[in-house]
């Protein structure tokens, strides 16, 4: 079944934080991005640091960096059909005390052998939690707003992204590069208890929620009330978004991982200067994220379109990435590099919560394991493109090689993007504009 083309009346969006008890649920997961994504990228910031207390390698930190992927790509699919099994209140609080754990205790590993043990760690305990929220997110918000959500909740993750080269830099200077990890672990492990304590799996559950806001989002059945998820349905429909994802998380981690090192190595910043430039670079996602959901949404609104929304969104994106990333192929002086990666992340986030919102549109029923299906993309990025990368600048000199692999990836992604064609598989009758994606 796909999206019909006849153009529905305009309707006004349904609100999404204000006089809701869903603001809630969206603000604890909009510091639960920002925590995971700080604590999962301060790594590159330290890294310097690490580099030179260990002695490593670009490859050596570039296999650092993967091995996180490498558990989290393999379990995504995994982790959201167990997140879905327990239910998000349950899943997110154990994810998010083995999360705070795993980054605590690597403020004290003591060579590459634990380093890479506290990063498989981390990755086994986060490999579920995006898919587990996109399941809590589909019990609590509406359909017409499920480009929205994921753009602000995204928009968290980047601000954490992009807050943490600043912050971590100066509690390095403060203090040592270890304590950047032991102080976010301790809050990691806060905020799994404060959302134990706030959350329920169903809003129905919610003493005191209106009528009117169960009216506005899908009743979605408990774990024992659903039928089977329908595992070959959803992998035809998923898997084209998958490898779209992948183009977008291979250059995402480059982001993440590399631009500290850019900094440092080629354009010889010091701490300071690059924690500051990363963080200026970073924090365009930001806004990219959640100026992505508002317009792929106001798009579905008015045509009834979710394909054509999210397509819209995507190639915009992609291909603005591509052509700002270029300029990087030659090494730029180091203000065209800042000024050039900086719009290049702000556009390839555009795509973001496209990638997240089409499982909601698509299988909101089962949407922790189709996010976990779509999202393997993006793990399987990270395990490939740190590694390639950090071999490439050790074999080259340079990062003008993995730029132009970059570019050449983003060309890939937009093609695809442009023809695939995901379908609706869910017994649920829900809102507009979720018939397909």
């Amino acid at each position: 079944m796909t999206l019909t083309n006849d153009r529905p009346p305009k309707v006004a969006p349904t609100p999404i934080l204000f006089h809701r008890r869903r603001g809630m649920v969206v603000v604890l997961l909009c510091v639960m991005y920002f925590i995971a994504y700080f604590d999962r990228n301060n790594i590159a910031t330290a890294g310097p640091s690490i580099i030179k207390e260990f002695d490593l390698t670009t490859t050596e930190f570039g296999l650092a960096a993967s091995v996180f992927a490498i558990f989290y790509a393999t379990l995504q699919i995994f982790g959201g059909w167990i997140g879905e099994k327990i239910g998000p209140r349950k899943g997110l609080l154990i994810l998010g005390l083995l999360w705070g754990l795993s980054t605590f205790y690597t403020g004290l590993v003591t060579g590459l052998v634990t380093l890479l043990i506290a990063r498989a760690i981390l990755g086994f305990s986060e490999s579920a939690t995006f898919p587990t929220a996109t399941q809590a997110m589909s019990r609590w918000v509406p359909a017409d707003r499920n480009g929205l959500v994921q753009g602000i909740v995204h928009s968290a993750s980047r601000l954490g992204t992009a807050l943490a080269p600043i912050v971590v830099a100066a509690i390095i200077l403060w203090q040592g590069w270890r304590e950047s990890f032991i102080y976010i672990g301790i809050l990691s492990m806060a905020w799994a208890l404060v959302w134990f304590a706030l959350f329920r799996d169903r809003p129905k559950d919610v003493k005191g929620i209106s009528d009117l806001e169960l009216s506005e989002v899908p009743d979605i059945p408990k774990a024992a009330q659903r039928p089977p998820v329908p595992w070959k349905r959803l992998i035809r429909s998923i898997l084209p978004v998958t490898l779209v994802d992948f183009g977008y998380g291979w250059v995402a981690w480059v982001f993440f991982t590399w631009i500290p090192t850019l900094l440092a190595t080629t354009y010889k910043q010091d701490i300071e200067h690059y924690g500051l430039l990363t963080s200026l670079i970073l924090v365009g996602g930001v806004v990219g994220d959640t100026l992505g959901g508002v317009a792929s949404d106001r798009i579905l609104r008015r045509t009834g379109n979710a394909r054509n929304a999210r397509r819209t969104l995507l190639l915009i994106g992609f291909i603005g990435s591509l052509l700002c990333l270029a300029p990087l192929v030659f090494t730029p002086p180091l203000t065209v590099a800042v000024i050039a990666l900086a719009f290049s992340f702000f556009v390839l986030e555009l795509t973001n919560a496209q990638l997240w919102a089409i499982p909601m549109d698509v299988a909101p029923t089962w949407s922790g394991t189709a996010s976990g299906m779509m999202n393997t993309g993006f793990g399987i990025a990270g395990i490939l493109s740190p590694i390639v990368v950090g071999a490439l600048v050790q074999v080259t000199g340079g990062f003008a090689v993995p730029f132009a692999l970059s570019v050449a990836i983003l060309v890939a992604a937009a093609i695809l993007a442009g023809v695939m064609h995901p379908k609706k598989v869910d017994p649920i009758d829900v809102p507009l504009g979720t018939s397909a994606a």
